[in-house]
């Protein structure tokens, strides 16, 4: 997420690294890289212009200008500003006790608002929340139906916790219903959460596409019914500006509580999560990192901050890492690992479990010094199916001993496996390798976690790390920017 804002802004950070001072003209070339790095994210024109003054003024004081590491100076001050723009510190939600809390979840369509409800659901579930989701969008075709697939989905990937779902599909009829009907089905499933002792209730209400006084309307109906204790707007964060231009009209009709920001994984700009804390005064409380049902992830704007900058997220990757990796199995591992006696089968639990995590290339992006580079790496994740169907076509004392893979076995597992003997080969040479390496860094904590992410890289095909272009960032046209220094008369 947001590659292209991070090589841009890496790049006008750079342009100070080396000096042994610099001057004030050093700093307005890199704020005016800076200022059109941000336009280009599509961050709104007026928070540009604000932010921009804001570290300006900052970074042109005595402390900035004497310092031996002007360029560390000139991060730390651009991050620390980053933050305040975004959220000095992460919202979180709020539950009332006795319960059910009540969570409407409103937006246009196309958002991603019912796949969204899902994956809260699914997130609450982890904090050992019991939730019940109730479909009071009753204009759009099939969206009880979806909602209810979508319930599922979320029960089943969150064994043990109690999801259900709430739908009267027979109000529903083919051009949809009035809003009474959906004010009806909010209170009925209400009265339902408090029975049956739900510690959450999410409601998903209907959207248009656009903004329109009928759906406004019908959405302060559902809030009056029900007195939500969270009203949560979904939005695309892919359209810029739009996004920011949505939440302010909902904002200033509903009054809402936070944002939802969806398809952040494939928003190479930012100019959405940038921008809608200043302009709507409503905090970003959870952002959609992936489609899979756990890709949703809370929002914390100084991990963000980091990330924009390239400064990675080891924080996030250790939850991730945390919540998937069994802590007796890997003491297992660990023990193998350090012998040299990793097993084939071992090797493809380890991929299994790091594929559960999300995509490599977004995990690879939240170590530190890779995010401005993650944009230039390309992954095959198909490569990961081909691996396991060798592994699955070796015999079990191929997979506890590789060495005995010989030139016929090669075929054989190759034919087993629809692959080439060349790949199946490949694959055998850097399992060996891996497990020499693994051997020298076992014991190494965060940085072994950082090397076996790149061997699996490694073994998907991606090749070595790119290192970054020098044309990576083009200079800036002193014409469109105003913080160009003019020369003197």
């Amino acid at each position: 997420m947001f590659e292209t804002l991070t090589v841009k802004l890496s790049g006008a950070l750079r342009t100070l690294s080396g000096r042994g001072r610099i001057s004030q003209a050093n700093v307005r070339e890199a704020m005016a890289a800076i200022e059109i790095a941000l336009l280009e994210a599509d961050v709104n024109h007026e928070i540009v212009t604000e932010f921009c003054a804001e570290v300006l003024e900052e970074s042109l004081g005595t402390a900035v200008l004497e310092s031996l590491r002007p360029d560390e100076q000139m991060v730390g001050i651009v991050h620390k500003r980053l933050i305040a723009l975004m959220g000095e510190s992460a919202a979180r939600l709020t539950f009332v006790e006795p319960g059910p809390t009540v969570v409407m979840m409103c937006g246009l369509q196309g958002a991603g608002k019912t796949t969204t409800c899902g994956k809260l659901a699914a997130w609450l579930a982890r904090r050992g929340k019991s939730v019940l989701i109730a479909a009071c969008d009753l204009q759009r075709p099939a969206a009880v139906e979806q909602l209810g697939v979508v319930t599922e989905a979320a029960a089943a990937a969150s064994a043990g916790a109690r999801i259900m779902f709430h739908g009267e599909p027979e109000q529903c009829g083919a051009h949809g219903t009035a809003m009474g009907n959906a004010v009806g089905v909010a209170q009925r499933a209400l009265r339902r959460a408090r029975a049956e002792k739900f510690d959450v209730l999410i409601v998903d209400t209907a959207g248009r596409l656009h903004i329109d006084d009928a759906l406004m309307r019908e959405l302060e109906s559902v809030d009056r019914a029900i007195e939500a204790h969270e009203i949560l707007l979904v939005v695309d964060s892919m359209t810029g500006q739009d996004a920011v231009a949505s939440a302010s009209v909902f904002h200033k009709r509903l009054a809402i509580d936070g944002v939802i920001l969806t398809k952040l994984d494939s928003d190479t700009r930012g100019g959405a999560a940038l921008s809608v804390r200043r302009v709507t005064g409503a905090p970003v409380k959870f952002v959609g990192t992936s489609e899979r049902v756990d890709g949703l992830d809370e929002f914390d704007p100084q991990r963000m901050a980091g990330r924009i900058l390239g400064m990675g997220d080891v924080v996030s990757l250790v939850e991730k890492v945390q919540g998937q990796l069994d802590e007796k199995e890997q003491e297992e591992i660990a023990t193998k690992m350090a012998k040299g006696r990793l097993t084939m089968d071992d090797f493809l639990g380890q991929l299994r479990s790091l594929r559960r995590m999300g995509p490599l290339k977004q995990l690879l992006g939240l170590l530190p010094g890779v995010g401005s580079m993650v944009k230039d790496i390309d992954i095959d994740e198909k490569q990961f199916d081909r691996i396991e169907g060798m592994i699955r076509s070796m015999t079990k004392c191929e997979r506890e001993t590789p060495t005995l893979i010989d030139r016929s076995r090669v075929k054989r597992i190759a034919a087993g496996s629809g692959t080439e003997a060349t790949e199946v080969g490949r694959l055998t040479k850097q399992f060996e390798m891996m497990q020499k390496m693994m051997k020298q860094m076992s014991g190494g904590g965060l940085a072994g976690m950082s090397g076996k992410l790149n061997a699996m890289r490694e073994m998907a095909g991606g090749g070595g790390m790119p290192s970054m272009p020098s044309s990576a960032m083009s200079k800036p046209d002193a014409a469109k920017s105003r913080f160009k220094q003019r020369p003197r008369r």
